[in-house]
């Protein structure tokens, strides 16, 4: 092994080194309370080693941040099928096993972002670019009724997190069988979209009725 390759690997070994601390105290501590000296002082290294690799504590969370979006781009793209609506439900599904999997990489992904981040510089990931890819190809091969693609995604996207973020942060609440949990929301969730949207067998829709109007005393 040449020196180069020495060093670069030394290299990329404590790049992961700093990016795995600093996951640990910023889920332990929370973002806004740690500084690059408190991380330098839990990884045992200068604040300067750590400025080699990343100018501030922004940068450092967003590669948290974009690393585990490449692992959950990475699990959805498993899940692609030749059917639209299986590849949506497979893809769902992977969604919620990569949060329930890795719930530190699913809280950097989803549920922690800097002050610094406003709505106007908002870019959504590769990883939802899939899943509003393949809402679209669920409309346009007809297996959805023609509903907008945007609305329809992240209608999508809300149940699926709701039920994901529910699972990691309430791990206390008597919940039925996970298994069952997650593919009731991702079956009825779908459902709604479907262009042959049948009642489940054994049950008919009935008509809700009006509220009678109340008689004076």
């Amino acid at each position: 092994m040449s020196a180069t390759t020495r060093r670069a690997r030394q290299r990329a070994e404590l790049k992961a080194m700093i990016l795995d601390a600093a996951r640990q105290v910023f889920i332990h501590d929370g973002y806004e309370q740690v500084s690059m000296r408190k991380l330098a002082e839990k990884i045992e290294y200068s604040p300067g080693t750590i400025y080699l690799h990343f100018k501030s504590k922004d940068e450092l969370l967003a590669s948290l941040v974009e690393e585990s979006f490449v692992k959950l781009r990475a699990a959805l793209e498993k899940a692609r099928r030749d059917d639209a609506v299986e590849t949506l439900r497979a893809g769902l599904h992977a969604y919620v096993d990569f949060g329930l999997r890795y719930p530190n990489h699913y809280h950097f992904a989803f549920m922690l972002r800097p002050r610094t981040v406003s709505s106007s510089t908002y870019k959504p990931h590769r990883a939802f670019a899939f899943l509003r890819e393949v809402v679209r190809r669920c409309v346009e091969c007809g297996r959805f009724r023609k509903v907008d693609v945007e609305t329809a995604a992240q209608t999508l996207w809300a149940a699926v997190h709701g039920v994901t973020s529910l699972l990691i942060t309430r791990p206390q609440f008597p919940w039925v069988r996970p298994n069952a949990l997650v593919a009731a929301v991702i079956d009825n969730s779908i459902r709604g979209f479907l262009a042959d949207a049948k009642p489940e067998p054994g049950r008919r829709s009935r008509a809700v009725p009006r509220a009678r109007r109340a008689h004076p005393a």
